[in-house]
């Protein structure tokens, strides 16, 4: 239901054309080096490159597998507060009755009081949301020029939670959340106080308020795990050595991969002058390339080291939260025109 924007290959060029140019400028130095100087002394056995080449590969897959589980477990995770909350819409609705209460309630009472229940779940979702948006110091994919360049933000940059929270606390249940360091834990005591005061009154069977209850400590689960990948990040050592092994493979390659070429042109020039003397130009596009997958694939591991973060490639909690407030509340049976639409979808990315 929720997916990710996918990338032309023009799209992924520009995003990378920063770095691209920094290997260009490597390789054509080097070149210029070699063509015009007598540097054929400078060249290196291709076994050390081979040996590092090695180590970058398996240290950019060990990152990229790592990265992956982190955003999947990411959406694993709140593909669970979406069930749990269907659930929890589903049963306040049928639970909250006057079956077992000594003071009946209306029908209108009763559906307030399933309302203030499934406002302050929704509450829950926006506080978590952005909570998990807040900047951390190690987050700063989204800092770069070419992170930047949409000039898009998610939601949650865009207006505060005090104004996203209004809409759904009284103004009493806002006061107290605003007050603690840890809102959607506040809101989610909040909750079980009402449950527990709808249990003593009657009008949630003891039962059913067992049931209820075991939700909020899914909800409790849900958001533990959330948390844990937000506040712990991928480990700095092995983000940070990956990325300077390969600027160390990308630096020294050019020192076996260009005398190369030149060795290639000299036995060509007996045949083909013209071709030989150029050939070594040709080591250009080839390290182009090859620096090219080596770094793009580094960096798309950095880019998925946070899946909360913020960037186009993250999980898009915020469209689902939006998805499961319109659920509830149009279950509730309000009117289509007074439930917020869904966040939009610019450059076809869902935050």
């Amino acid at each position: 239901m929720y997916t990710r924007r996918t990338y032309r290959a023009s799209e992924l060029a520009i995003w990378t054309r920063f770095d691209t140019l920094k290997i260009l400028s490597i390789i054509i130095l080097w070149v210029l080096a070699y063509y015009f100087l007598d540097l054929n002394w400078l060249q290196i056995p291709w076994t050390p490159i081979a040996l590092i080449g090695t180590a970058v590969a398996f240290i950019v897959g060990f990152q990229n597998n790592a990265t992956y589980d982190r955003i999947w477990e990411a959406r694993k995770i709140w593909g669970g507060i979406v069930n749990t909350s269907r659930s929890f819409g589903m049963f306040v609705q049928d639970m909250v009755t006057n079956d077992h209460a000594s003071k009946k309630l209306s029908d209108e009472e009763l559906h307030e009081e399933v309302k203030v229940l499934t406002y302050r779940h929704i509450a829950w979702m926006t506080a978590l949301r952005h909570a998990m948006r807040a900047k951390k110091q190690w987050e700063t994919t989204a800092d770069q020029k070419t992170n930047q360049e949409w000039g898009i933000r998610p939601p949650e940059r865009l207006s505060a939670l005090e104004d996203d929270l209004r809409p759904y606390l009284s103004k009493e249940d806002l006061e107290d959340v605003l007050s603690k360091d840890n809102k959607q834990t506040a809101l989610l005591y909040q909750q079980s106080h009402h449950l527990r005061k709808l249990k003593d009154s009657g009008h949630i069977w003891e039962f059913s308020f067992l049931e209820l209850e075991s939700v909020q400590k899914d909800l409790f689960d849900l958001q533990g795990k959330s948390e844990r990948i937000k506040n712990f990040p991928y480990p700095r050592q092995f983000a940070t050595l990956n990325h300077y092994f390969m600027w160390i493979l990308l630096m020294f390659l050019p020192v076996a991969l260009v005398p190369q070429f030149m060795d290639i042109g000299n036995d060509l020039s007996e045949t083909y002058p013209v071709i030989g003397d150029l050939f070594i130009w040709f080591a250009i596009p080839v390290y182009t390339a090859i620096g090219w997958v080596f770094h793009t694939m580094e960096r798309i591991g950095r880019t998925g080291d946070n899946p909360f973060e913020g960037t186009s490639n993250d999980v898009p909690i915020s469209t689902i939260a939006r998805g499961i407030e319109i659920d509830l509340r149009q279950n509730l049976g309000e009117n289509k025109d007074d439930i917020p639409g869904q966040f939009p979808a610019d450059y076809n990315v869902q935050f």
